[in-house]
């Protein structure tokens, strides 16, 4: 009698997991449109500093070709080494009563304003602006560390189920690109007018418009951005409850950070993932940072480059939905393989055949692989850390390093392409502030718009080949996940009773 008791107290106590663990994993519109809006203001800022910062520092703060790639390089490279130290500091930190990833993103954000607005400042003195520039986006690239490794690693605290941190990656990837969209429609529509041709006459002489004016214009935007940057986290802070997963067994024993990194590296999935997308950002980098001067000084679209570069942004947007369907209908790896691949034949024909209408028909058509490159990657990541969940069962705590130093390694990466791609022009004979290149930086810009993109997309998607976690991969994984978080929660239940 007493063991069918027992049966029956077990049944029904599942029964209450089950329905606890769904509405434990729900997730309401609201906390994911809050969520998504979060993660909009450092695409904003980021879109801005990546199709505009390298023309800025080269035709409007007037540093030469070598000096702007030291800043873009370093830049990146520092941001790239503060990824793993804050992701130290975030497993170091203890929960608190809005979480143990929301006061690093609310503490920073001030900061973060500030050091982006003076990045666009030109200083009244000419010999120590290279420093100064230097020393602002290496600060920026600090803050926006500080706040991106948590928005990141905050995913897997908004629930347990893959279904729901899928459809909030989905949101979270539709305000993204929404806030691609906006950075660059603040910059572009705001600072046009220092970019373009209309005023220079067909010999090579200095830009004949006001600098003074150039610089109003940038500050104007940055002051802008800034703006959107402080609202949209006050929207975050207030509609999202940072939360919890009772995924493993209760243990004592605190695996140590360096013991952890050594686990996450040697995590095949993991590395397979972050080679691929680290070589696929490093193509997509290139032509975001050399779109602006290939529009102006390669292709005779510097009336144009602007808008199109709104409508790569649009076609973003708009195609989101359609791979968040394609990835559940066809699988994640498959997706990323149709999206990604979609880009190259379009950027070499802009290359061969530079024309408006060409170029427009190329933005609609390299939007849908924006888009892709940007959801696949933080759409296959969780499904990694589940991976690393189930063959480390003890292992606690330590998301942030799965997202730290995928974003330092893909940082780093970045950092050097575009610095390299900064001295190409360099010694393809750069001329500062002129209003037409030498033939040779033209075909430079050519390249790196279209024919290196290619080939590093090419390498990564080889690499993607490897990548192990299939549909049915993860569907086990999320099977075997939920039977250990009900057994969790019976523990628990049951060392409470005795």
């Amino acid at each position: 009698h007493q063991k069918s008791k027992l049966v029956l107290k077990l049944i029904y106590l599942i029964a209450i997991t089950k329905h606890a663990l769904h509405f434990f994993q729900k997730l309401s519109l609201c906390s994911k449109l809050c969520f998504a809006i979060g993660g909009a203001p450092k695409e904003v800022a980021s879109s801005a500093t990546a199709f505009f910062l390298q023309i800025y520092l080269l035709d409007v703060a007037q540093i030469n070709a070598f000096q702007a790639s030291m800043v873009l390089f370093i830049g990146k490279a520092w941001g790239a080494v503060t990824d793993p130290i804050v992701g130290f500091f975030i497993t170091k930190s203890r929960w608190t009563k809005i979480g143990r990833l929301m006061p690093w993103m609310v503490g920073c954000t001030p900061f973060l304003v500030v050091s982006y607005f003076y990045l666009w400042f030109v200083p009244p003195f000419s010999e120590g602006r290279f420093i100064w520039y230097l020393g602002f986006y290496c600060l920026y690239q600090t803050l926006i560390t500080c706040f991106h490794v948590p928005y990141s690693a905050l995913t897997m605290f908004l629930s347990t189920d893959q279904k729901e941190r899928d459809s909030a990656t989905a949101y979270r990837m539709t305000m993204e690109v929404l806030g691609t969209l906006v950075g660059a429609a603040i910059q572009g529509q705001i600072v046009a007018s220092a970019h373009t041709l209309k005023h220079c006459p067909t010999h090579n002489i200095d830009l004949v418009f006001s600098l003074s004016l150039q610089k109003e214009v940038y500050m104007m935007a940055a002051g802008v951005i800034g703006g959107v940057f402080l609202i949209c986290t006050l929207v975050m802070f207030l509609g999202v409850k940072e939360r919890d997963d009772p995924y493993a067994p209760k243990t004592e024993k605190q695996i140590q950070f360096f013991q952890a990194f050594i686990l996450v590296m040697r995590h095949g999935p993991y590395l397979t993932l972050t080679a691929a997308f680290l070589f696929i950002t490093v193509a997509i980098q290139l032509i975001q940072s050399n779109f602006v001067l290939f529009c102006t000084y390669a292709a005779d679209l510097s009336e144009h480059f602007q808008n199109i570069v709104l409508t790569i942004l649009v076609s973003a947007v708009i195609s989101i939905p359609l791979w968040q369907w394609f990835l559940q209908k066809f699988g994640k790896k498959t997706a990323a393989f149709c999206g990604i691949t979609w880009i190259m034949p379009f950027t070499m024909m802009l290359v061969f055949i530079p024309n408006v209408v060409v170029a427009y028909v190329v933005a609609v058509s390299s939007g849908l692989s924006v888009a892709a490159s940007l959801l696949m990657p933080w759409s296959m990541l969780p499904d990694v850390v589940d991976d690393f969940r189930l063959a480390n069962p003890y292992s606690r705590g330590h998301e942030a390093i799965f997202y730290a130093f995928y974003v330092f390694f893909t940082k780093f990466a970045a950092g050097i392409s575009l610095g390299v791609s900064t001295l190409c022009l360099e010694f393809a004979g750069y001329n500062t502030g002129a209003c037409k290149q030498p033939a040779p930086v033209v075909y430079t810009l050519k390249l790196l718009i279209g024919a290196a993109p290619v080939a590093f997309i090419v390498t990564g998607l080889m690499i993607l080949l490897f990548y192990p976690i299939s549909e049915d991969v993860r569907l086990r994984n999320k099977v075997c996940l939920e039977e250990l978080r009900c057994v969790e929660i019976i523990n628990a239940h049951l060392r409470e009773k005795l």
